[in-house]
């Protein structure tokens, strides 16, 4: 089976019913393998790892399929995706959807005002558009674009730098063109301003 027919059966597999059974073992993978690196409540340990908690279900498991097949690159996360159903993908989406982790306070009010002013309008000079037409004025993001609110910033950023660099290349193209038109002082202030949101 080639890689696109593969990754779309992965796909309509996903819309099936999570049952209770799928749900403990969600639980059990995330305690097994998960938590090392995103905390049992999706927290993660370290701002190298994504925060998961809160983070659409569907968002996460088409992510988790996306490693599977190799159309996301990862060489950490590709192992851990390799094995998992989809069963098992959209249970973990479910399980990290229904946990809550508070945003960071961020101290520096002068690097928050510039990226609270990215995220919500842009910069109508260097044509960038505003992260809330996509990911929504809270950054609660929809099933299709990730929730950003309460991400840890370097995380964020690291996310940015690989879509300027096109070495993210699984998800929405867009992504791309935004990046590149991001200052290094923007993308550090939208992230600051993004981990402070809940």
């Amino acid at each position: 089976m080639n890689r696109c027919i593969a990754t779309a059966a992965l796909f309509a597999a996903l819309s099936l019913p999570v049952q209770a059974g799928d749900l403990a073992r969600a639980e059990a993978i995330v305690s097994e393998r998960c938590s090392l690196c995103h905390g049992m409540k999706g927290e993660a340990v370290s701002a190298v790892f994504p925060r998961l908690a809160g983070q659409h279900w569907e968002y996460i498991a088409k992510q988790l399929a996306e490693f599977k097949s190799g159309k996301r690159k990862s060489e950490s996360m590709q192992p851990q995706a390799e094995n998992l159903s989809p069963a098992e993908m959209q249970a973990l989406g479910r399980y990290f959807e229904a946990k809550q982790v508070p945003g960071r306070q961020i101290r520096d009010a002068e690097l928050l005002a510039v990226g609270k002013y990215i995220f919500l309008r842009g910069n109508p000079f260097s044509g960038l558009p505003a992260c809330a037409s996509c990911h929504g004025e809270n950054g609660h993001g929809t099933p299709q674009l990730p929730r950003l609110a309460g991400q840890h910033p370097r995380y964020t950023e690291d996310q940015l730098q690989q879509f300027n660099a096109r070495a993210r290349t699984n998800d929405n193209a867009v992504m791309h063109t935004v990046a590149s038109k991001l200052t290094e002082l923007e993308a550090h202030a939208v992230a600051a301003y993004i981990a402070s949101l809940d």
